[in-house]
């Protein structure tokens, strides 16, 4: 449990995993680094305190117990009777939680609340962990779309769209959160949103000097965008172009109230992008004073 007032989140780690021979932890919530006995929950402590009661009243009884006598004599008999039995012991039990990680650059496993943390033991955080195990799901999407019929497949390939975007927006969102503190101005960057890449990479530029275009290229930058912007008709006209569509992106392949079509090959190629922009901006992030 993390030691800060304005955090006390609770975590797991598996013992035996992870960097050996340290003695300080990260919370992976807050980011707060301290010696690792102050990361004790409540419950672990009062256990533990009742452990030591146990054993220590425990053997006070059972020497106390040796010591008693009964002396009866002609005239007034004395004896020592001890009774009493050791404080019990209190039981705790630990808390499910909702991710387990485990850290690319040290192998701890751990588990958390959430889904995005920090590792308690190296502090490498598990952002792109998280986005490549969305993407492999993304990845599986498109080869069982290879093997139904059009319409399943139509179907399969229009979700994996979705599901693309969504992990970027996702951890993206993260990101900005964690790093927030870096910017310029952290309030409006913990804020930023990724489903609309051209005002992403606006807000990245404003906020964290990250340039997409220059990074990336225009041309890379550009596809996500227009894969990005057939997700939103997708989800939101049924997949029916409409003026902004054609303003946004300039698509000259298709006409004002066609349907929008999405193959397999672009969703690849926008998972590809996404990662390799995550894979960027993370490393710009982790270079900033």
């Amino acid at each position: 449990e993390c030691p800060q007032d304005d955090c006390k989140r609770y975590f797991k780690v598996t013992p035996g995993t992870g960097l050996k021979g340290i003695s300080t932890c990260r919370c992976p919530y807050c980011g707060h680094e301290g010696p690792s006995k102050t990361f004790f929950t409540r419950a672990q402590i009062d256990h533990a305190l009742s452990v030591v009661k146990n054993k220590v009243v425990g053997a006070f009884l059972k020497d106390m117990k040796a010591m008693e006598f009964n002396h009866r004599g002609g005239g007034i008999g004395l004896s020592m009777k001890v009774h009493g039995q050791p404080p019990p012991i209190r039981g705790y039990s630990e808390q499910d939680l909702e991710t387990e990680s485990l850290c690319d650059a040290c192998s701890l496993r751990y588990a958390i609340y959430g889904v995005f943390g920090f590792c308690p033991d190296c502090g490498a955080h598990n952002n792109l962990s998280i986005l490549d195990a969305n993407m492999r799901v993304v990845a599986k999407m498109l080869s069982l779309a290879a093997t139904v019929d059009a319409e399943v497949a139509t179907s399969l390939v229009e979700n994996a769209l979705e599901d693309c975007v969504s992990a970027f927006d996702g951890w993206g969102r993260a990101v900005c959160e964690v790093f927030a503190a870096k910017a310029a101005d952290p309030a409006k960057a913990g804020k930023i949103s990724f489903q609309n890449v051209m005002r992403a990479q606006e807000a990245l530029k404003i906020h964290f000097g990250f340039d997409a275009d220059v990074v990336l290229g225009l041309e890379a930058v550009a596809v996500l965008h227009r894969a990005f912007q057939k997700r939103h008709l997708l989800a939101h006209r049924l997949g029916v172009v409409d003026d902004d569509y054609l303003r946004q992106t300039g698509d000259p392949t298709i006409r004002h109230g066609c349907r929008i079509g999405i193959s397999a090959s672009e969703v690849e190629a926008t998972a590809a992008g996404v990662r390799a922009w995550a894979e960027a901006l993370n490393a710009h992030l982790g270079r900033l004073p």
